[in-house]
């Protein structure tokens, strides 16, 4: 039989089955043509895939069983040192649920398979998210408005500038406000509330000098019709204002039209606590932010980047901090300018490292380039040689196994927006060179936007799905995974994906060593592009080989501990002569392409008559405050069932 092969020289899963099946179809060729030809291959593949040989070279995928009225459009994932998984939708990207504020995210207990619906108080749809050092989940921004495209917008509308001038007195304008042109005599009005600070006052060469503020707010006309858009700069009247504020505050719009209108996102932010179960409003952030990341520092602060405002531009490089320990949001003092979700990882030194992975928003040739990003001075060194340049946007990015080699892969990715480009280069990068530099790793096994990459405990790197053009268009999903193997910079193909997952879709590690896999946002539901894509609100389960050997080993004692950076600590486990590795492995926060929370620390060991003695590195760049997985692993390269351990702030660092 002679095997269709893909542009890798690999099988496709069709093909796969036809080879599989063609033993058992032979005998049944003359009966009744393709029906049964079909019919015989699939039943064949499944039996195959679900045979122990199998299953120990490649794995398996299950299905998660999830009652109807816990299946949600889960949009993000994260893991939480109760073992317990967050699931969030917010409105799941249906503009009917964000209209009847309706908001879901729905907690998963994976080694009961239980689920419980947790009240969600804003729309955290495309929110950032990452993990904080007592082991809640920070989740901030989300969405305040959804786009109207071209033809959809019935009301002129954009980007009103409120100008306050006085400087012993803020004004807060509520939602409604209406705005009037003096020139124009057309009248908007605000849809969201603004505050706008008190002026800026100041001595220059004993003389008192005062400098107007300013808020954004997004204004719509009153009525519908082109009749009511304007063409140019006008100064716009406050409505309902007397006096000297009907002087000191008025608003400056440019071209206020029917152009299309993107997301807008929000300032509000919460953390999740696991114990509780339940959301903690925090401090809102500075800046509104829809696709922002979330990245936490070494000491235990969070920086946040980018996204889409409350008008629904890209956030002009104003990036900010968040303090656990006062729940508040502070400027960085020097601006820098990311696209939207971009890929943001805490280094050994301290520093930010940009792979160039982003998830969407922001023009073409500005922010792209990666490079190493020192935070306190605003110094960004670029990072030469990654192939594909152009078409980073919806790749995946990983720290690669174990974190001490400060090694980075970028996998896959297209072309800005909705470009059909896509490709199957994978990059690396060693930070540790005097001079970084990117190399091209394998390909993957196809060209894809929208990989999801895991790091497993063996030092290895699961990927898979994705599809060729933006949002599967024209059904370009693909139906395969493989393994990658840093050590040998080598990869293998493992058994295929259950279903199709592209946009909005992600993959988690879980304790036991399986990985979850969440989501998909089909743009289409047909090749030819005619039909409306569904959401895809299956979660499936992949084990890894290792889940199939005979014997794993054991950590025996499992209440979670607290161990400091540098100190000991030792664990009980099954024959410690055949332990050969020991992992401290972060739990992952997924979303849109970006899981910059995901690292595995090897950590230094002896072994003891019955088990092992720890050590927990000092570099708290290397080990950012938070919770972690703690596992062993033999010389199989089969890990045991991980436990929990908190690393505190480190104590030169802490509050």
């Amino acid at each position: 039989m002679r095997f269709r092969l893909g542009s890798l020289g690999r099988p496709s899963r069709r093909t796969r089955r036809l080879a599989f099946g063609s033993a058992a179809v032979v005998v049944l060729a003359g009966m009744n043509g393709p029906a049964l030809w079909g019919y015989a291959a699939d039943q064949y593949h499944d039996y195959k895939i679900n045979q122990p040989g199998y299953k120990a070279r490649n794995g398996h995928w299950d299905v998660a069983d999830v009652p109807g009225k816990y299946r949600i459009n889960t949009i993000h994932a994260a893991l939480l040192h109760t073992g317990k998984v967050l699931l969030v939708a917010g409105s799941g990207n249906n503009a009917a649920n964000f209209k009847a504020k309706s908001f879901r995210t729905v907690l998963w207990d994976p080694r009961t398979n239980t689920y419980k619906n947790i009240p969600t108080p804003k729309d955290l749809f495309c929110a950032g998210h990452t993990q904080l050092p007592d082991g809640n989940l920070l989740v901030a921004g989300g969405t305040q408005r959804y786009e109207k495209l071209d033809g959809d917008v019935t009301k002129a509308g954009g980007l009103m500038v409120v100008h306050n001038e006085d400087p012993d007195k803020p004004m807060t304008l509520p939602a409604g406000t209406r705005f009037t042109g003096r020139e124009n005599r057309k009248t908007f009005e605000s849809k969201d509330a603004v505050l706008v600070p008190r002026a800026k006052k100041e001595t220059r060469d004993d003389k008192i000098v005062v400098t107007a503020s300013t808020a954004r707010v997004y204004v719509e006309a009153r009525e519908k019709g082109h009749a009511y858009e304007t063409g140019t700069t006008d100064n716009y009247r406050v409505e309902g204002l007397g006096g000297k504020d009907a002087q000191n505050v008025y608003g400056i719009a440019n071209k206020l039209s029917f152009d299309k209108k993107d997301f807008q996102g929000i300032k509000d932010a919460f953390e999740f606590d696991p114990v509780a179960e339940r959301y903690i409003t925090v401090d809102p952030m500075e800046e509104a932010r829809w696709y922002p990341t979330l990245t936490t520092l070494q000491d235990g602060k969070v920086l946040s980047v980018s996204g889409l405002d409350e008008i629904g531009q890209v956030v002009p490089g104003k990036n900010e901090i968040y303090d656990p320990a006062t729940k508040k949001w502070t400027y960085l003092p020097k601006e820098r300018f990311f696209p939207t979700y971009p890929a943001l990882f805490l280094t050994k030194k301290g520093k930010i490292f940009y792979t160039g992975s982003n998830a969407g928003y922001g023009p073409a040739d500005r922010g792209r380039v990666p490079g190493l990003w020192d935070v306190a001075s605003n110094d960004f060194t670029e990072v030469p040689g990654i192939s594909d340049p152009d078409i980073l946007e919806t790749s995946m990015s990983v720290l690669l196994p174990p974190a001490q080699q400060q090694r980075y892969m970028v996998l896959g990715g297209g072309g800005v927006g909705e470009d059909r480009k896509s490709t199957a280069k994978t990059r690396i990068v060693d930070l540790r060179n005097d001079k970084p530099r990117f190399h091209d790793g394998p390909d993957l096994y196809a060209k894809v936007r929208y990989p999801s990459s895991v790091i497993l405990p063996d030092d290895t790197v699961l990927t898979t799905n994705g599809s060729g053009d933006y949002r599967g268009r024209s059904d370009s999903n693909v139906l395969a995974a493989e393994v990658y193997d840093p050590a040998a910079n080598a990869t293998h193909a493992v058994a295929d994906p259950l279903v199709g997952r592209n946009y909005h879709s992600g993959a988690l590690l879980l304790p036991d060593g399986r990985v979850m896999t969440f989501g998909s946002d089909s743009l289409f539901g047909d090749k030819d592009n005619s039909k409306p894509g569904t959401f895809q609100q299956q979660i499936d389960l992949y084990s890894p080989p290792y889940r199939f050997r005979e014997t794993r080993p054991e950590i025996k004692e499992t209440a979670p501990r607290t161990v400091k950076l540098g100190d000991r600590s030792t664990y009980r486990t099954s024959d410690p002569r055949q332990i050969e590795k020991v992992r401290l492995i972060r739990p992952g926060s997924f979303t849109h392409v970006t899981n910059v929370e995901q690292r595995s620390i090897a950590l230094d060991f002896s072994r003891t008559a019955d088990g092992v003695t720890v050590t927990v590195p000092k570099d708290p760049s290397l080990v950012p405050p938070g919770w972690y997985m703690l596992t062993v692993v033999d010389g199989r390269g089969t890990p045991a069932e991980a436990v929990w351990v908190k690393v505190p702030v480190a104590d030169g660092l802490a509050r």
